[in-house]
Order: structure tokens, then sequence, then C-alpha cells
């Protein structure tokens, strides 16, 4: 794992800054919007938005990486990402809120895109699981961090905006310090609506509602605690901790997920998320105790529930549909977490904060009745299932190019399915006027540097 950890050392700690600022930026517009009194329908939105960013991002990345590479396009979106941050502080009127929320997740999604381009190349077909879970280390471990700032600087002012913003200048380092050429161009990989709603359609009911869950999670939790009359520091602590058993809850539950059926365990851990809310959904003045005691379970059961999901529905697809069948659950969850925040702010607005882990509470219900093992049972079962379960980042925090690092889908399909068979344009850049350094390799064709300062040797 050492060497793992120094090889890429550097695209972890990009992870981890892009994930910083983006905890911290969805928790204190939440809280924000919280002192100045405005409706939760408003932060719901905020949220809505980010995601509705974040899926169209999974189209245009693609488009922008192919048209002016890798390192170009992830400087460009992080410099976009930076400016519409600190327009947060520059504006506030909230329709442009939300379009500036737009356009900082389409920002991000291109950004996890060429994170995740470089995280494959440079991994081997035997270290692919260690990568993947490096990888969502950082992703947890930087939206606990976000949370925790606010311990350490409860106002509201824009010191934590000019924070988020300096998370996202300092991610651009790694890359921009990268001197190998970068990764082929990707397309994105045909998504089959049709074939998986008909193919797997508990799992996208259980990924829409895990989309659900969560979205409203990230953009009303802050508005919630909040209003339970908690403090700034207690809500950044209240978010990290419930952030935390996300990430603690991953490797006890792949351990069960290899031994128990998939679909039965969707089924118990979400009647645990009903029953769990429940406290919180019926009591309006929460104590303290409970609040964190019952945010915490909570957690460790709503974030099982998409690498649940995954797994399950990995299950069902042969392998060289894989890669299309990330796009499409990545889609799905969007749509989800798009749809969730809207709904649960009209609630909260309409009948009070609790509603929103009544919301949760409900859909877990909905999942209950929705999903039947035995009518799965052996259906469409591919040759290799039951896959290995492989430990997901949170579905905010990666690209439809996740499929490329997950070790249960074969490396070459990956390159059959989303290598670029065109040749990519011409750099229209004219080549530098000085010879490259001679401890430095060139590639006399494109003008660029072959290595990476942090590859493996």
């Amino acid at each position: 794992m050492r060497q793992i950890w120094k090889s890429f050392r550097a695209l972890y700690f990009a992870s981890l800054m892009m994930l910083i600022g983006s905890g911290l930026l969805s928790t204190y517009l939440g809280l924000r919007l919280a002192a100045d009194h405005v409706d939760s329908l408003w932060v719901g939105a905020l949220m809505a938005a980010n995601y509705f960013g974040l899926v169209l991002g999974g189209k245009i990345g693609h488009r922008l990486i192919a048209r002016v590479g890798h390192i170009r396009a992830y400087a460009t979106c992080a410099g976009i990402v930076g400016a519409a941050v600190l327009g947060h502080g520059l504006i506030n009127w909230l329709p442009a809120w939300l379009f500036l929320r737009v356009i900082v997740g389409l920002g991000m999604m291109c950004q996890y895109m060429v994170i995740e381009s470089w995280l494959n190349e440079q991994a081997e077909a035997k270290q692919r699981g260690l990568v993947f879970s490096g990888y969502m280390i950082a992703s947890y471990l930087g939206l606990v961090l976000g949370q925790l700032i606010l311990v350490l600087h409860p106002e509201l002012g824009l010191e934590l905006l000019m924070l988020v913003a300096l998370c996202f200048a300092l991610c651009l380092v790694p890359v921009a310090l990268t001197r190998r050429i970068h990764p082929a161009p990707l397309h994105p990989a045909p998504m089959e609506p049709r074939f998986f709603i008909k193919r797997v359609p508990q799992s996208l009911s259980t990924v829409l509602g895990a989309g659900l869950i969560v979205g409203s999670f990230y953009g009303l939790a802050p508005l919630y605690a909040s209003q339970q009359g908690l403090s700034t520091e207690q809500v950044g602590l209240f978010m990290g901790s419930c952030i935390f058993a996300g990430l603690v809850v991953q490797w006890p539950l792949g351990w069960l997920s290899d031994r128990y059926d998939r679909a039965l365990l969707i089924r118990c851990f979400a009647l645990c998320l009903a029953v769990a809310a429940l406290p919180l959904a019926i009591m309006t003045e929460v104590p303290l105790e409970v609040l964190f005691i019952a945010g915490f379970l909570c957690s460790l059961v709503q974030f099982c529930l998409y690498p649940l999901a995954v797994a399950f529905s990995n299950d069902h697809v042969e392998g060289d549909r894989r890669v299309s069948l990330t796009a499409m659950l990545l889609v799905t969850y969007g749509v989800g977490a798009s749809i969730g925040p809207l709904v649960a702010g009209v609630l909260m607005k309409l009948f009070g904060s609790h509603m929103l882990y009544a919301f949760f509470s409900f859909f877990a219900l909905v999942l209950v009745w929705r999903i039947r093992p035995k009518a799965v049972t052996n259906l469409h079962q591919v040759d290799d299932a039951p896959l290995h379960h492989v430990a997901m980042p949170d579905s905010m925090s990666s690209s439809p190019l996740v499929a490329a690092l997950d070790p249960r889908v074969d490396e070459q399909v990956v390159q059959d399915q989303m290598q670029n068979p065109v040749d990519p344009e011409p750099d229209p850049e004219p080549k530098p006027e000085t010879d490259p350094s001679p401890d430095e390799p060139h590639d006399p064709d494109t003008g660029r540097e072959q290595s990476f300062t942090e590859a493996r040797p």
C-alpha cells in the first residue's frame, strides 16, 4: 500500500483538495441560507443544481478533454470552478447561485474524469483494486475534512469561500506539474437505458432511491441540524461524523456482500434506514445526543445502498456491458440526487425540518417494497456471478470513467468500449522553440514530455 500511495500521491492529493472544497461549499451554502432565513426549497434547489451540473458534465467533459487534452481541460475547469465559488461571495441573488452551482458541478465532473483517466492509465491490472481503494479513501477523507473546517472556523463569512477557492487552486498543482503525456482520449460509453431497465430494474430503483436520499442529505442535513439549534461548529461535527460513517461501513459491507444475497441485504439495509430515521422523523426537537447517534446510524446504512446496488447489478450484466452499466448507474443516481433535494426542501418548508428524515424513512420503505430477492434469483445471472464486492466512492466524487478503475471490469473491455478510434486533433499551438532538457524524455511527434512526477518507476 505504501508503494501505491507513493506512486499516486499527486492524484490522491488533487482529489483530496477537490473534495475538501466541495464538501465545505455544500455545507457552507446550507448554513449561510439558514442564517439568512431562506426557504429550504432554495437550499434543496442549490444541491439539485449541483447534481444537474455533475450529470451534464459527464457528457460535456468527454468532448472538452478530446478537444484540448486532459491537462488543459483540468486546468480550465479548476479555474472556472474557483471563479464560480468566489462568485457566491460577489453576488447575493439566489437565481445566480443556481447557475453557479451548475457550473461548479459541471467543472468538477470534468476534473474527476481527468483524474480517473490518469489513475487507470498508471495502475497495473493487479493494482487496480488498491488504487481504487486509495481513491475512495481520499474522496471520503476530503468530504470529512471539509466539514471539520467549520469546527475551526465557525464564522460564515467570505473567508470560507476563499478557503474553498484555495482548495481548487491547490488541486491544480499536481496535475499542472505533470511531465507525462496525457492519456488517450476517451468517448462516452453507450448507456443503453432500455436494456438495463429490463435487465436490472431493481438495481436502478435502488440507485435512484440512494440518489434521492443521499442528495437530500448533502443539501439539507446542514439546514436541518441548524434548525435543531446546533451551532456552526456542531453542524460541522454532525456532518463530519455522518460522512465518516459512510467510509467506516464500506469494508464490513464488502464482507457481508460477498457472503449473503445482495438483494436481501439491500432490503435489510433499507429497512434499517427506515427504522433509524424514525426518531428524527417524529421528533421536532431532538436532544443533541440522540441527533448525533441517530444521524450516524442513518448514515451507516444510507451509504450502503449505492455500493450494494452496483455490486448487485454487476452480477446480472455481462462483462462487455459493465462500462455502459456504470454510466447508466451514475446518471440514474444523478437524476435522483437532483430531484430529492427539491422534494425534501418543499416538505421541510411546509411541515418542518424533521420532514427530511421522514423523507428518508419513506423512500427506504419504498425500497423495502420494491426489492424482492426471490424475483431475481438466478435471473439473467452471468457466469462469473456473484462478483467480488468493491468499496465504491461516494457518487458525488466519481464520474462514468470510474468503471476503468473498478477491478471487476476487464481492462481490455474498458479500452475497447471507451477508447476514441478517431485520431486526436493536432495541437494548434507551435512547438517550443527551445529543445527539451536532456534529462527529460520527450516525444518528437507531440512536443510533450512523457514522464510523470509521481509515476511509478
